[in-house]
């Protein structure tokens, strides 16, 4: 593993054995997080995420492979008091208040007077309004305000938020994904799972895809954009006129008989496709482009 990793997997499988049967859940997975980077791990449902992060954090055993975390194998006390972890599921601590939780939680790390990070934390998450609150009264976006605060007490060179954003109104999400920003610029390392592709698009600089357990797809976000997602053209011409494409990548359809929807790949320029549909622009009346973004690319990469 070089110096400048923080998260390094190498050769990683996981089974599971169900009824006497040997399911694979992750199949020679191998990629590396660089240190100080925001990193997204995406796939549909089932695809072996879960199993990775917890192979991460030291609670699944017994997979073959390497990880390292900082130069440590997961698992080992250097490892996890380098990773700090917002899970998918909220934690109920019904009974005790947000303070309490950060307090009891420090204790976990052998942080007996944590009072500044704690107060830091809630500040910076607006808990502290609700801090005497028992977690059983919040709100299921303050609860997720609270699990990102339990994983921060510590101060991890290594944070993993697995779906941090699930359940949580636009407002708070967009509050998450500056704090992350700023987490990442103090120099935290990031690793992220998400549905919301728009969240791993903005944030993430290299996103690795993988589909029942193994890696299909693995670039900087602005190169998988590129290399797979398609731009929509609605064109409006100033005469009828049929049009149609010498490319074979690109679709042509017709809205009316002077509009056109045009589909073609974001690699091809827009004078490649001018030429391809053998158009002028004097023959545009109107042209309006929708840039193609992750989404697509995944999902071109998923059904492929």
């Amino acid at each position: 593993m070089s110096v400048s990793s923080a998260l390094s997997i190498r050769n990683l499988n996981i089974d599971y054995v169900l009824k006497g049967k040997t399911l694979s859940a992750v199949k020679d997975l191998s990629f590396e997080v660089k240190e100080g980077e925001i990193f997204a791990l995406l796939g549909p449902n089932g695809a072996g995420k879960s199993s990775v992060i917890h192979a991460l954090c030291g609670v699944l055993t017994g997979f073959k492979g390497e990880i390292d975390i900082f130069g440590s194998p997961a698992g080992s006390i250097e490892a996890k008091r380098s990773v700090g972890i917002v899970p998918q599921e909220l934690v109920n601590h019904g009974f005790f208040s947000v303070q309490e939780v950060l307090r009891f939680y420090s204790g976990y790390f052998g942080m007996r007077n944590n009072k500044k990070r704690i107060q830091f934390l809630m500040d910076r998450l607006q808990l502290t309004e609700h801090q005497h609150k028992k977690m059983a009264q919040l709100s299921g976006g303050m609860k997720r305000r609270v699990m990102i605060a339990k994983a921060l007490l510590h101060s991890p060179k290594l944070l993993l938020l697995d779906e941090p954003s699930a359940g949580v109104d636009v407002e708070l999400r967009n509050s998450l994904w500056e704090f992350v920003r700023e987490l990442n610029k103090e120099g935290t390392s990031i690793l992220l799972t998400t549905h919301y592709l728009e969240e791993a698009e903005r944030l993430c600089e290299r996103i690795a895809i993988i589909n029942r357990g193994s890696l299909i797809a693995f670039d900087r976000a602005d190169t998988l954009i590129r290399k797979l997602a398609e731009r929509k053209f609605v064109i409006s011409l100033s005469n009828q006129k049929s049009i149609s494409s010498t490319d074979s990548r690109v679709q042509v359809s017709s809205k009316d008989e002077k509009e056109w929807v045009v589909r073609a790949p974001q690699a091809l320029s827009i004078r490649e496709l001018f030429k391809s549909l053998n158009l002028e622009l004097s023959e545009i009346d109107d042209l309006h482009i929708e840039e193609g973004a992750l989404e697509d690319a995944f999902l071109r990469i998923v059904k492929s």
